[in-house]
């Protein structure tokens, strides 16, 4: 039997069981149902919580664990458990039975579960990244790779796999990103929520975050082929900085365009956020709207603010497609804006891409990369909580 089959079964007792509980309770009252400890619509998702839960769990592990285990025994299985569990439902019913408390302790145990779900994926990706990470390192020396100032991977031998230029170039261009998009947004932001009429807001607000709705690529299209052109035609070329279309400024640029409707909407959210009284006291002392603003608004909103500017360093340091088309894939150091580089995430995608060896060092790489792409994002956010936190005990 296909398991799409057996879960609309499971799901067609568990309503089965849900309409024969409730009307059960009912009965068992002679339809006076203050006699019951719980409502009837208790006894009836008692019954299909009952019936449903266990039976899905069971089969969405089953065919986690065993992908092509016979179908008809997971699908009987399935069912049993759904028949037990309806069967204990029907069971428990009666004027005593304390529905309610079932019913919210399963709830309770179902939020739990799905609150766990990202806090196993995210150990499950870190110890995976540690595992290869290792495998890795087993292969190829640690400070070669931390401290190596040359990329050149070479499946077959001789590869120099050094970090440094693809930290270099990720720190470059994430910072011409934040450079472009932080003093726009968050002044955007200011604008919006202090100074600007309700029919502006109205229309700038959406107009900006559909700078958010734009793909990846389509920034890329236009780094390759507006901005990149622009760069070197009328900056690099005429400062004798270059001649290439590909460049980290052109990259970051772009990108701060991008990141921009991050930090404006989630900062002109905060800011209007920040209580009206902070205001009018400031206001009632002699400050003027600007010095309210600088002195009282953007403090008490700080803690947010920087966390806007933490999701925007995030997706800066992330981003790949934009690099690729804007800065092009040469793994070098250098401090000249105009010259090509690339970042890690471009290079974990290039080493896990086509027919490769999985367990040639060359591929191994990319898990290491990773690894230490995770370890700077989580640097960033303990600084930022550190940020938040004393920011926030300060005015609250």
């Amino acid at each position: 039997m296909p398991v799409s089959w057996t879960l609309l079964i499971v799901l067609a007792l568990a309503l089965a069981g849900y309409l024969a509980t409730r009307a059960r309770a009912v009965a068992q009252t002679g339809g006076d149902t203050r006699k019951l400890h719980s409502r009837p619509s208790y006894h009836g998702w008692n019954a299909a919580l009952l019936t449903a839960l266990p039976a899905l769990f069971l089969i969405a592990i089953w065919r986690f664990v065993q992908p092509a285990a016979n179908t008809t025994l997971v699908a009987v299985a399935g069912l049993a458990l759904a028949a037990l569990g309806l069967a204990l439902a029907l069971g428990r019913t009666g004027p005593a039975f304390r529905a309610r408390n079932a019913v919210e302790t399963m709830v309770k145990g179902l939020l739990i579960l799905c609150s766990s779900i990202a806090i196993l994926t995210t150990a499950g990706i870190v110890f995976s990244m540690l595992f290869e990470t290792g495998n890795f390192f087993q292969q190829y020396p640690w400070q070669d790779f931390f401290f190596g100032t040359t990329w050149s991977p070479k499946f077959g031998g001789g590869s120099q796999l050094g970090i440094l230029p693809l930290v270099w170039g990720t720190m470059y261009i994430s910072l011409i990103a934040l450079a472009v998009s932080v003093p726009i947004g968050l002044f955007a932001a200011i604008y919006m929520s202090e100074y600007a009429s309700p029919r502006l807001r109205s229309i700038a607000k959406p107009a900006i975050e559909v700078l958010a709705g734009i793909p990846t690529i389509v920034y890329g299209l236009f780094a390759l082929i507006t901005v990149g052109p622009l760069l070197r035609d009328y900056f690099a070329q005429p400062l004798g900085l270059g001649a290439s279309g590909s460049s980290v400024m052109t990259a970051g640029l772009v990108m701060g365009i991008m990141l921009i409707p991050f930090v404006s909407s989630l900062s002109d959210d905060i800011i209007n956020a920040v209580p009206q009284s902070l205001r009018d006291g400031a206001l009632g002392l002699g400050s003027t709207h600007s010095e309210t603003i600088k002195k009282v608004v953007l403090p008490a909103a700080l803690p947010g603010i920087v966390g806007a500017i933490l999701l925007a360093a995030s997706r800066a340091i992330g981003e790949t497609m934009i690099v690729v088309m804007g800065a092009g894939a040469s793994a070098q150091m250098s401090v000249n804006p105009f010259e090509a580089m690339t970042t890690i995430t471009v290079k974990i995608v290039s080493q896990l891409t086509g027919d490769t060896d999985f367990a040639a060092p060359e591929t191994l790489v990319a898990f290491a990369l990773g690894l230490t792409l995770f370890v700077v994002t989580l640097i960033l956010n303990i600084i930022a909580l550190y940020v938040v936190r004393k920011y926030r005990e300060q005015y609250e």
